[in-house]
């Protein structure tokens, strides 16, 4: 008799449901007491077969009058009847899994009209920020007194929760909000898409990045270094404002482009912007991908791309008129408590045009990033114009030879997926099983040059060195080492170090 098989079947069906009981009058205690009757009972028969076999060809469908004996036939019947009820749970418990995720997707998934959908996202950046060394000029700019200098600082840098999905038949949305401020929480991304416009390809309704070069349009998740340089952040404070926007891509995916209209005022934290000046502006970017491998899964590829913007602000200085938006700062590339580069509220300022070039070239685990950003500025009858400027270049190289995956229908950096995620565990012989993540490091040199006419903001250098540790696609450490200077003619110039680092996660 098929005896063994029979038993193999039961303790596999008993390991995938132990605890559970088959009926109402059996658990599992008793069905584990019944396998070992069972198995002895095996054992027993298998010595009294001829020859010394272990066991004899037979099948549950052989003729009764074959079985060895009225407690064989006794036995198998029951074995054989427990072995399909415990197959009957087994598959009644499958379905009801199935039936609870399908539940579970339909309802974050689908609108009553089965025609919405809903994708959840979000990211956590914690960082760490010390200022081991600074001279007098520098704690005059962070902390008002010269004596004094910069604060450590641990906090969240970004704590980030947002929702989007489609809605039928060629619309989506977009809200994303922040928590980091505490009780401050502002939103970020909040606006509806169209897509497949005709002429217009995608069109954007509501709060999105202007477009104004590369490294604000990728996204944090994704960028080299813990903050963005000089120039890039202050031209571009936040990147985020109101407006429309067509967004698209050439066939090839050589080719892809973004412009649109935005009112300057960041209002990611009021809600609304209130004035008769508008303060609006027409931004673009334009960028080629003009070389792609994609023998290699696109680990070569090399960009260039331009981006601009010509803006009205209000400079005017009458009863009723917006708050100026003519302003440009940053921070030292780090968190700090102020803004260290600052060209304060530009009276008169009335129009201004930045313009930007942008390289990229990547070969393998090499990465060479560079931009440069002008802006000049026309202001009102008794100001001279102005001419600001800045940019930055830096390389980046994996050690454990990942690369860095470029997005060719926007332009912007990708997601690194480490070859060997990162893990640490106690193997069951007692060894410990490793895997290292993905390793980089990286040197950037930044420049801004706010210093015209009457506009003292201050001229920043710094040279940023970088170690990324990739624990997975989602989740890694980042550490930043700062060294830079800041001269302008109002005499708070001096120069500093600063530590940074930010354990990230996003999903």
């Amino acid at each position: 008799m098929v005896w063994k098989p029979i038993v193999l079947s039961f303790c596999a069906l008993a390991m995938f449901s132990s605890g559970v009981a088959v009926a109402d009058d059996v658990t599992f205690e008793e069905l584990l007491q019944r396998l070992q009757a069972a198995e002895t009972r095996v054992n027993a028969l298998e010595n009294q077969l001829p020859g010394g076999s272990l066991y004899r060809e037979a099948s549950f469908n052989q003729p009764a009058d074959e079985a060895d004996s009225d407690d064989e036939k006794k036995e198998v019947g029951e074995l054989e009847a427990l072995t399909k009820k415990w197959e009957e749970k087994w598959e009644k418990q499958e379905a009801t899994n199935d039936e609870l995720k399908s539940s579970i997707k339909k309802s974050v998934q689908s609108g009553s009209s089965g025609t919405k959908s809903m994708k959840i996202s979000g990211r956590i950046h914690t960082d760490y920020w010390s200022f081991p060394d600074s001279t007098p000029g520098i704690n005059q700019l962070e902390t008002g007194n010269p004596a004094i200098t910069p604060q450590d600082r641990f906090g969240f840098r970004r704590v980030r929760f947002g929702v989007g999905g489609d809605v039928s038949p060629n619309m989506a949305y977009r809200i994303e909000m922040e928590f980091a401020g505490g009780n401050k929480t502002e939103f970020r991304d909040v606006y509806i898409s169209m897509n497949d416009v005709s002429f217009f390809n995608t069109v954007i309704v509501g709060n999105h990045k202007r477009p104004y070069g590369l490294d604000h349009m990728n996204s944090s998740r994704y960028n080299v270094f813990i903050e963005r340089p000089f120039v890039i952040e202050s031209f571009n404070q936040d990147a985020r404002r109101l407006g429309i926007s067509s967004n698209g891509v050439s066939d090839d995916e050589q080719w892809n482009w973004r412009y649109g209209v935005w009112n300057q005022r960041l209002i990611q934290d009021e809600g609304n912007y209130v004035s008769d000046h508008l303060q609006g502006e027409i931004a673009g970017r334009l960028a080629r991908t003009y070389w792609y491998d994609d023998s290699s899964d696109g680990r070569g590829y090399a960009h260039w791309g331009i981006a601009g913007t010509i803006a009205h602000p209000d400079g005017s200085a009458g009863p009723g008129s917006a708050t100026n938006e003519a302003r440009f700062q940053h921070r030292p590339e780090a968190r700090s408590s102020s803004k260290w580069l600052d060209t304060k509220v530009i009276p008169g300022a009335s129009w201004y045009e930045m313009i930007g070039v942008e390289k990229v070239v990547n070969i393998g685990a090499l990465q060479m990033v560079g931009e440069y950003q002008t802006m000049f500025m026309q202001r009102d009858a008794g100001y001279k114009d102005l001419f600001l400027h800045g940019g930055y270049a830096y390389v980046s190289y994996f050690l454990t030879g990942e690369h860095i995956p470029w997005d060719r229908t926007t332009g912007n950096l990708g997601r690194v997926k480490p070859f060997e995620d990162f893990f640490l565990v106690d193997r069951c012989d007692g060894s410990v099983g490793r895997g290292w993540g993905a390793w980089q490091i990286a040197a950037r040199y930044s420049y801004a040059d706010f210093v015209d006419q009457d506009v003292i903001g201050g001229i920043g250098q710094s040279v940023t060195l970088g170690v990324n540790w990739r624990w997975n696609a989602n989740a890694g450490l980042q550490m930043n080492y700062i060294m830079g200077e800041i001269n302008n003619s109002s005499g708070l110039s001096g120069n500093y170090d600063i530590i940074g680092a930010r354990f990230m996660i996003d999903f």
